[in-house]
C-alpha cells in the first residue's frame, strides 16, 4: 500500500481513543531524576538509568495505576566516586534495598486530561505518599516502532529524611525534586 494510501488509516489511528490496557514501561525511554540543593551554591542532579514496570491506564473511565521499579544501584550524577558513596550503606544502601518503588493508585483529571498521579513510594523500606504533577501527557501511535503506546513527565517532591536519608542536613538539602519520565506500550 503506498505511504498516500496508508496515511489517512494512520491518522485516523492517532484520533481513536484509548482503550482501557495494560502497558509496558519502556525502559530505553523511562528515567527518574532527581534535584537537590547542594550548600546553596548549586543544584545538584542525577538519574536512575534502569527502570521497569507496568500502566494500567483507562482514559474514558478516568482510571487506572503505574508501578515503577527504579534500579538504584543505576543511580548516576555523572562523578563516580560520589555515585559510590550514595550506593553506599550511609545513602542509598543498594546492596539491602536494591528498588525504589512507584506505585500510582490514582489517576488526577481535569476534563479530559490526567494532570497527577497519586501513591505510594517505597525506598530503604519506609512507604510515604507521593503526588507526581503530570506536566506533559500523550497516548497514541508511536510511528517508528508501529506501537500504540502513552507517555508522559511527571514530577514531584519529597523530604529525604521522612526514608532515613538525614546525612550532611543542612548542608545537602532536604527536599528532593523527583522527576519522572515515562514511555508505556501495548505488549
Amino acid at each position: 500500500m503506498p505511504f498516500k494510501a496508508l496515511l489517512p488509516v494512520l491518522l485516523a489511528s492517532l484520533a481513536l481513543p484509548t482503550l482501557a490496557a495494560d502497558y509496558t514501561i519502556d525502559p530505553s525511554h523511562t528515567y527518574a531524576s532527581f534535584e537537590v540543593d547542594h550548600l546553596g551554591f548549586s543544584t545538584q542532579r542525577g538519574q536512575f538509568n534502569r527502570t521497569s514496570g507496568t500502566v494500567q491506564f483507562d482514559l474514558e473511565a478516568r482510571s487506572g495505576n503505574i508501578d515503577i521499579r527504579i534500579d538504584a544501584a543505576s543511580l548516576d550524577t555523572g562523578f563516580a566516586l560520589r555515585d559510590d558513596v550514595l550506593r553506599g550503606e550511609s545513602w542509598f544502601n543498594v546492596r539491602d534495598f536494591p528498588d525504589i518503588l512507584f506505585r500510582g493508585q490514582h489517576f488526577v483529571f481535569e476534563q479530559d486530561q490526567p494532570v497527577a498521579v497519586e501513591g505510594m513510594l517505597v525506598m530503604l523500606g519506609t512507604i510515604k505518599p507521593l503526588r507526581l504533577d503530570i506536566t506533559r501527557f500523550k497516548c497514541g501511535l508511536n510511528l517508528v516502532s508501529r506501537k500504540r503506546g502513552c507517555g508522559a513527565d511527571a514530577q514531584g517532591s519529597l523530604r529525604r529524611s521522612d526514608f532515613g536519608l538525614q546525612n550532611s542536613i543542612p548542608f545537602i538539602g532536604d527536599q528532593i525534586r523527583l522527576r519522572i519520565q515515562v514511555e508505556a506500550y501495548l505488549p
